[in-house]
This record gives structure tokens, C-alpha cells and sequence, in this order.
């Protein structure tokens, strides 16, 4: 994703109610003076009856999690679709998507997205997480950006990650940042939890040994109709720098894309820590 930016900056576990084999006492038969006698006879004690244990959740059980892949090859081949004018979410009017950007060889942002989504989505789903997609192909046009904005909560998710690469001009830059909506127009909770969700992100990926763009870890837009749209907490991240040598390298490799991939999952992870889903 080529843009201009500004310089900026708990788990729910369902547990089944457990139930004795044995009735309560108070609802035990009486015994009457007629059948005192045989109630006197001893009866063989029953065997006991094993008791079924659920196996355990995972730690995303109960969530419902939106992960898009930004853009879409089909793109590439359909100028008049990706430039048609949708709504942006603030009154205003832009394309309905794009082509994304790529590396200097070739490597498309749209086919480096929608690979690590899919690896995403395996790790969440690894946690007992729902997944749903707005993008589900790497060869169809869009989604338009209006639709994805839409998405997350049109499916019950309780949380929105759009996964994306940038492509600055400058070959030297390089590292990961984060686009959050401002002014944000879900509400100042939805706004603090996606805030969360950034903040979980940047230690995540730092962990994972990612650097931190020299725009600054997070960068507030008011343009992303993406974001803009969403009435669940939502973040858009982009992993990484296309034209500068050291990021492609690790885009254009699987096991790159499976650290890319592997620091999302641990990102929502430790959001879930202290975010309950909304259902």
C-alpha cells in the first residue's frame, strides 16, 4: 500500500455447567412402610458412570476475528472496478480499492497480504478463534474498501486486523507502523480498544525483531474508509517496507511471512488478555 503519512506516533473461556450423575436430595423417592422390607435387602452398588471432561479451549475460544488482506491481484486487470468512487465514511468519495504496491523485483502486495493472512488465520483458528475474510481469493477484484470497512461487524467479529506493505519511495525506509482512524467515529471505546490492539501489535513485532518505521509506530488518518467504517476495534498494519532491500527479502520468504505472521497472532493474543468478546 503506497501512502503519504504524517509523522506519529481477557479471554473468555465458555465452561459447560457441571452437573452431579446423582439426583438431589430432595428430589429422592420417599420410602413407605410397604417397602421398608426390601428396602432393607442389599442391591449391588452401582459401577460409576464415567464422567465425559470436555477438552480444553484454546485461548481465542469465543472470538470472532476479521482478517483482511489488503488489495487483491485481480486488481491489476480491472482499472475501471478499482477506480470507481465508493464512499469513504466521513461524506466523502475514493476509489473503491487499488492495485497495492510491490517489491523492486516484482513481488505484489496483494499476493505478500493474502499469504500471511491465510497464516494468520491458521494460528487464530490453532486458538479456537473464528476467522472470517472479507477477501477470499488472491485473483478477484477488490473487495471495495467501503465493503471491508463493513465487514468485520456485518459478521460478528469482535476485532479487525487489515494486514498491508507500504512502498515509500525511499529505499532506505524501512519497518512496520500502524494506521488508526482519527477522529474516530465508533466511539471513544472502540477507539481505546483499537488503541490497545496497536499498542499490542508494536510489542509483539518488536519482539519478533521488527524495527519501528521512522514515521512512528502509530499513525493516525482520517482517509482509510477501512477504518473509518468499522464499528469494532480496528487496526490497519503495514508489516513492512516493499523497495527497501531487507524488508522485501523477508516479505518474498516463507519463513519471513511466517514471522510476519506469527507476531500478529501472538498480537491478538495478548489483546484478548484484557478483552473480552462482545457476545
Amino acid at each position: 500500500m503506497r501512502i503519504h503519512v504524517a509523522l506519529g506516533v481477557g479471554v473468555l473461556l465458555a465452561l459447560g455447567a457441571c452437573s452431579s450423575s446423582l439426583p438431589s436430595e430432595d428430589v429422592l423417592p420417599k420410602t413407605s412402610t410397604h417397602t421398608a422390607a426390601a428396602a432393607m435387602t442389599p442391591t449391588p452398588t452401582p459401577s460409576p458412570t464415567p464422567t465425559t471432561t470436555a477438552p480444553a479451549q484454546g485461548a481465542l475460544a469465543g472470538y470472532t476475528i476479521s482478517v483482511d488482506a489488503g488489495h487483491n491481484s485481480g486488481n491489476y486487470h480491472a482499472p475501471d472496478q478499482v477506480n470507481a468512487l465508493v464512499p469513504d465514511g466521513r461524506g466523502g468519495m475514493k476509489a473503491c480499492d487499488t492495485t497495492g504496491t510491490s517489491t523492486n523485483d516484482g513481488y505484489r502486495e496483494s499476493a505478500f497480504t493474502w499469504d500471511v493472512a491465510l497464516r494468520v488465520r491458521a494460528g487464530l483458528e490453532a486458538n479456537d478463534a473464528t476467522v472470517v475474510m472479507p477477501r477470499t481469493d488472491d485473483n478477484s477484484v477488490g473487495p471495495c474498501v467501503d465493503y471491508r470497512g463493513n465487514f468485520p461487524a456485518a459478521n460478528g467479529a469482535d476485532v479487525a486486523i487489515s494486514i498491508h506493505a507500504n512502498g515509500s519511495e525511499n529505499p532506505a525506509t524501512r519497518g512496520f507502523f500502524i494506521l488508526l482512524a482519527d477522529p474516530p467515529l465508533a466511539g471513544p471505546t472502540i477507539a481505546q480498544h483499537s488503541r490497545d490492539l496497536a499498542d499490542a501489535i508494536i510489542v509483539e513485532m518488536q519482539a519478533a525483531g521488527f524495527p519501528i518505521s521512522p514515521y512512528g509506530a502509530i499513525t493516525p488518518r482520517d482517509d482509510i474508509a477501512g477504518l473509518n467504517f468499522n464499528k469494532v476495534p480496528a487496526v490497519l498494519v503495514e508489516l513492512g517496507e516493499m523497495r527497501n532491500r531487507e524488508d522485501a527479502e523477508l516479505m518474498k520468504s516463507e519463513a519471513g511471512r511466517q514471522r510476519y505472521a506469527d507476531a500478529l497472532v501472538a498480537s491478538l493474543l495478548r489483546w484478548a488478555d484484557t478483552h473480552q468478546p462482545a457476545q
